[in-house]
């Protein structure tokens, strides 16, 4: 019996360097936004997180999360939809929360992430939420 493992196929987009810039601003989105509504009603604060973090957890493109599959299948532009919210909520948040260099750096890193994610994006555009569980074709 061969116990040699072989390393595990990602799916398109899915490296470290990645994933660590989408998860930064995602997290930003999580932290400012409700810091950010806080003071203007509380219920909306908790709402933007239920909806920031919820949404992604429940909805997701079926072969794009390595290792699961989603409880809501939808198609690939309903992610790349989730994550400009979360993009532009961090960028939004920033502003209203912090100086001008830390609301600066938040903004360049919203708009680093659209050109990170590309291969990633390409591929969830061609993934609908029905083809992502069928075989290729040869």
């Amino acid at each position: 019996m061969n116990t040699v493992r072989t390393r595990t196929q990602r799916p398109p987009g899915h490296d470290y360097l990645r994933g660590g810039v989408r998860v930064a601003a995602e997290v930003t989105a999580w932290v400012c936004t409700p810091w950010a509504l806080w003071p203007h009603s509380v219920p909306l604060a908790i709402g933007a997180v239920v909806l920031l973090i919820g949404l992604p957890a429940i909805f997701s493109t079926p072969g794009d999360r390595p290792g699961a599959e989603p409880p809501v299948a939808v198609p690939g532009i309903v992610t790349i939809l989730l994550v400009v919210l979360h993009l532009v909520a961090a960028a939004a948040s920033a502003w209203a929360l912090w100086g001008t260099w830390i609301a600066a750096t938040a903004t360049v890193l919203c708009l680093v992430v659209p050109f990170t994610e590309l291969p990633r994006w390409r591929a969830l555009l061609g993934t609908t939420r029905h083809q992502a569980g069928r075989p290729a074709r040869r």
